[in-house]
């Protein structure tokens, strides 16, 4: 017998048809990536006062950035394994405390060395609590509307930046860089709610009962994703994230480092800008979370893909700041949410004994082709004195070529159904195929 995810009623609205436990699992997902969120973005706004302090170049410091983001696969990997082996609560809870106690620490660095390996030890915390919370939240939800959901936890990110802005628009002046990492230490008081509210997914826990009691464990998760069945997807998985991860960062990783070092723009001008463009990307993350439920994963971020390489020369080739601000605004609606699919497409793609691992892997590899991102128009900025703006562009075109091109290549999950039972290889191949599985049998 078989456990699968809650199947869809559509004889009620789709708010109702998810219980109390699997509203409060999506939300512990949704505030852990929102905080996460928040301790990462809140540096990008201060790389500029961080420089001068330690008298080192932005270039520098956007090393820190890379570095960090690096890091993330590290931890996700970690983590993946531990939400396969024991459940996906305790890894999150840990990616919580960690990344809000490097955050907390780095406020105090003597030095830049110091920074330096703090927060980039941050990023094993953060590349950690993406998978654990997208496959707790993921599996316990409904099949109708993961699409949106999913859309709406990644939105989480946008909303954690967005929060970063207002913290910095309102209290650097009188706290200053450290102050607002030392802020940072105030996720870890989620770790309470999941801890008390938040129960494993059913499916997770009926899989792993199959797993012992077939003698079919599955110890070593990030092997299995290379093997033949699932080889090409976990390629074209990391193909398509790293797309999405190299946009985002374009976007968004040195914009306020921009506008700081060739426009002197004031701190609340800066701020309010990526608040605005922050809030646009939450609310559109319910528009491409719903596309992607009706017209599928796949022609919902081409669309999105290609909406967004349109956007991008129309601010980054202009001096004016008006039309740059309106442009970043209007991006936050676009290419700023293109990882929004990540939740639910990555957790459809792989079965239940090694999904934490494969889409926490998955994503994370976009992440370390990205961390590249910052490093790289720094360089060409600052060192090679080509600005922000054209290598800004560059970026953000290259990363929309490459996911669309990884699509074309990769399965349709729309609808996909999880299901608690220990998958064969046969089974595999169909899931990646995109086929339909046999309806499991419901337990009486």
């Amino acid at each position: 017998m078989a456990i699968e995810a809650v199947a869809s009623d559509v004889s009620v609205a789709w708010w109702r048809e998810p219980t109390k436990d699997q509203w409060f699992a999506w939300f512990a997902a949704l505030f852990g990536w929102m905080l996460d969120a928040f301790d990462y973005t809140i540096f990008l706004f201060v790389m500029v006062p961080i420089a001068q302090e330690f008298s080192v170049s932005l270039t520098a410091v956007a090393a820190v950035l890379s570095l960090t983001l690096w890091l993330r696969l590290l931890g996700a990997v970690a983590a993946g394994w531990l939400a396969d082996r024991i459940g996906r609560k305790a890894p999150l809870m840990i990616s919580i405390l960690w990344f809000s106690v490097c955050n907390f620490i780095a406020g105090f660095s003597p030095s830049f060395t110091f920074l330096f390996v703090v927060r980039a030890l941050l990023g094993i915390g953060m590349g950690a609590e993406w998978p654990a919370g997208a496959s707790l939240a993921m599996e316990s939800w409904p099949a109708r509307s993961r699409g949106m959901m999913g859309g709406v936890l990644q939105g989480a990110f946008p909303l954690g930046f967005a929060l970063a802005s207002v913290a910095y628009w309102a209290l650097f002046d009188a706290i200053g860089w450290r102050g607002l990492l030392w802020i940072g230490i105030l996720p870890a008081f989620l770790c309470v709610y999941i801890r008390f509210f938040v129960k494993e997914p059913a499916v997770w826990v009926e899989n792993r009962k199959r797993q012992q009691e077939l003698k079919q464990e599955v110890h070593a998760p990030l092997l299995a994703i290379f093997k033949p069945a699932l080889l090409a997807n976990t390629l074209t998985a990391c193909w398509w994230v790293s797309g999405v991860q190299v946009v985002y960062q374009s976007v968004y990783a040195l914009f306020a480092t921009w506008l700081q070092s060739e426009f002197n723009v004031a701190a609340g001008t800066v701020a309010t800008a990526i608040l605005i463009s922050n809030l646009a990307g939450f609310a559109s993350c319910w528009l491409w979370g719903g596309l992607a439920d009706w017209l599928g994963r796949r022609w919902s971020s081409i669309i999105n893909a290609t909406i967004t390489s349109i956007v991008a020369p129309l601010y980054l080739l202009t001096s004016d700041l008006n039309w740059i601000i309106a442009g970043i605004i209007v991006q936050g609606f676009f290419g700023a949410t293109l990882p929004a699919l990540t939740p639910c497409y990555l957790t459809e793609r792989f079965p239940t004994e090694v999904r934490s691992t494969a889409s926490g892997f998955c994503y994370h590899v976009g992440i370390v082709f990205a961390g590249f991102v910052p490093l790289l128009i720094s360089y060409f900025a600052v060192e090679r004195q080509m600005g922000f703006a054209v290598p800004m562009l560059i970026a953000t075109l290259t990363g929309c070529a490459t996911l669309i091109a990884a699509l074309l290549f990769s399965p349709e999950t729309k609808g996909k159904v999880f299901v608690s039972d220990v998958m064969t290889r046969k089974e595999r191949e169909v899931l990646v195929s995109g086929a339909t599985l046999p309806t499991p049998i419901r337990p009486q």
